[in-house]
């Protein structure tokens, strides 16, 4: 399943607009606070594909009954990029406990691009919902390493994806080599230039939430 945030009219687009605006990105606690909204947008998105119990409440005046979910999910993201939007679903999963993934790209001349994994952070995610975010899904290889270390270590219930903004190469890849996946997008870009990066894109997510890196 793949959900579009760009073929939905909707406030989101707004918010995708100002993350690609070169100008308003030079402030970054904006920057941040729209992928920050994002999460937000897509965690409501999909609480809806989760599923609830009946509960009864009390009330001052007597007893309600109502829906409540049945297990929280496990909100996971790739440093460092990944935070904001993962705060964002922090936001609405709020009892929800978090996962961290230390990855990054190792680049040789005249070889195909390498993902290194250094670090996972993470409670047990056995038979639990994972919601993995990263603003930017370029190659779809960080994405796809990860995901396949959780699952193979882990029996992972359901997984979801989470991206700002796609290439069309590489949700090609996720959806290959992870077709059990949900994946859930702002905006398909259909290029990349030879250094990765999606074109229009946005840039350095990561460099422009945080300031660049050495």
């Amino acid at each position: 399943m793949i959900f579009d945030l760009s073929k939905t009219n909707s406030i989101a687009n707004t918010f995708i607009a100002e993350l690609r605006d070169e100008k308003i990105q030079l402030d970054a606690m904006r920057f941040r606070r729209n992928l920050e909204r994002l999460g937000e947008f897509f965690a409501l998105e999909i609480s809806k594909m989760m599923t609830y119990v009946p509960t009864s409440t009390q009330t001052p005046l007597g007893i309600a009954k109502t829906q409540q979910l049945e297990q929280q999910p496990v909100l996971a993201t790739i440093l460092r990029a990944g935070l904001p939007m993962q705060q964002g679903m922090l936001n609405i999963f709020d009892r929800a406990e978090a996962a961290f993934i230390t990855a990054y790209r190792k680049t040789h001349i005249n070889a195909p691009l390498e993902i290194q994994v250094d670090a996972v952070s993470s409670p047990d995610l056995n038979d639990k919902v994972v919601i993995i975010a990263d603003p930017m899904l370029a190659t779809g290889l960080s994405m796809v390493r990860c995901c396949k270390d959780l699952v193979a270590q882990y029996k992972v219930k359901e997984l979801h994806i989470v991206s700002a903004i796609a290439s069309a190469e590489g949700l090609k890849h996720v959806r290959a080599n992870l077709p059990l996946a949900k994946i859930w997008l702002g905006a398909i870009d259909e290029e990349m230039t030879s250094k990765s990066y999606i074109v229009p894109g946005l840039g350095d997510a990561g460099d422009l939430a945080y300031g660049s890196k050495l």
